[in-house]
């Protein structure tokens, strides 16, 4: 019988950094043309904070605003495939590389689409790993701010796991796993590997998108903060994200740690499982925060199953349901410095994915119990 793979440890990977002139000063050339365009101390100050490290690599190929009409035909409404609170996405064609993309395009009436635009673009400069989003470039003609990635063509989690059509297969369990998996890795990347640690502090559904394999990969880093350094174990800071993903002692104190991510991801692992929204104003009152309606069925194993996505019908390994539970209880602890390290819910998610695991294996011996 394998160990309890939360009880093991995963080593990082090496970082990956540049510290060549010509990715610094191009980095440094943006960040101040941006700032001075948008006249925001805050946008300043980000982009101060990131350049400081050093070890920024070019943020991607500068894109004039005319490229990117042309490449969404004019912004073309029919080519829309995603709109959040700072903008939308359109999916685009760059006739140069014959590159099909997803263009960003941020609100150029906002403050907020300001910072968000800097904060991203700096954040990808530090950043690469397999599971988050590539920046292929931006733009930041006048008042434009928009950015270009890699275009993913199965679109986001959200659209594969709630509120699903009745045309559309739903996910298996073990794609479902093997996404946990894989988002879980990114923000791995983020707070053992970034240096300085990256505390990504927007994670929910729509922000996990698919390629053509369902690999995930983050998305929209908008809202990404660095993370403490030194002997600190948190960041104080203004509270954002989305509600019913936020932490609790984020959401109270303004306290932002690399824990706070720990919990949303803990929000999100449920939603795969139950196929169930965070919040969800359509269920009866007991059940529209979905943390809250999970908690008390943790303690009952015998009730487990009732928290699984009616949609899978009974289609999948019980004891890896045990486990899974279980890992999401452990990320959901109220208190901060109880929830695991996301190195150890790699390993165990990485146990999990594989169908070829056993499940008479699956050591099922483990304390789900959460506070409450």
């Amino acid at each position: 019988m394998r160990k309890n793979p939360l009880k093991s440890s995963r080593s990082s990977v090496n970082v990956i950094k540049s510290n060549k002139y010509d990715d610094e000063e191009a980095l440094s050339t943006m960040a101040r043309s941006v700032s001075m365009q948008t006249a925001g101390s805050k946008q300043r100050l980000i982009a101060e904070e990131i350049l400081r490290h050093g070890n920024a690599r070019a943020a991607g190929e500068v894109f004039n605003f005319r490229e990117l009409a042309s490449a969404t035909e004019s912004f073309n409404p029919e080519l829309l495939i995603g709109e959040g609170g700072f903008g939308r996405v359109y999916k685009g064609h760059l006739k140069n590389t014959n590159q099909t993309v997803a263009v960003k395009q941020l609100d150029k009436n906002g403050v907020q689409g300001n910072r968000e635009f800097l904060a991203e673009v700096l954040t990808l400069s530090l950043i690469h790993h397999p599971n988050l989003v590539n920046l292929i470039g931006y733009c930041a003609d006048g008042h434009q701010r928009i950015l270009v990635y890699e275009y993913m063509c199965n679109g986001s989690l959200e659209g594969h796991l709630l509120d699903l059509p009745s045309n559309k297969k739903p996910l298996d369990w073990y794609t479902r796993m093997k996404i946990a998996n894989g988002a879980a890795r990114g923000l791995e990347y983020l707070h053992d590997t970034a240096n300085p640690p990256i505390i990504y502090r927007d994670l929910k559904p729509s922000n996990i998108l698919l390629d053509a394999e369902f690999n995930p990969k983050l998305s929209d880093f908008g809202l990404a903060k660095l993370g403490p350094t030194g002997e600190q174990d948190h960041v104080s800071t203004r509270v954002m994200g989305t509600y019913g993903y936020c932490a609790p002692e984020y959401a109270h104190t303004g306290k932002l740690s690399k824990k706070s991510d720990i919990y949303s991801f803990g929000v999100v692992f449920l939603e795969i499982i139950s196929g169930r929204r965070a919040i969800d104003n359509t269920k009866p009152t007991e059940e529209q925060n979905l943390v809250a309606w999970a908690k008390p069925l943790f303690k009952d194993k015998t009730k487990l199953t009732s928290m699984v996505d009616p949609s899978l019908e009974g289609r999948y390994p019980v004891k890896g349901l045990y486990q899974a539970v279980a890992v999401t209880a452990m990320c959901l602890q109220d208190e901060a410095s109880t929830r695991p390290l996301i190195a150890d819910v790699v390993t165990a998610l990485e146990y999990l994915a594989d169908e070829n695991a056993n499940d008479e294996n699956i050591d099922d011996e483990i304390n789900i119990a959460v506070d409450t």
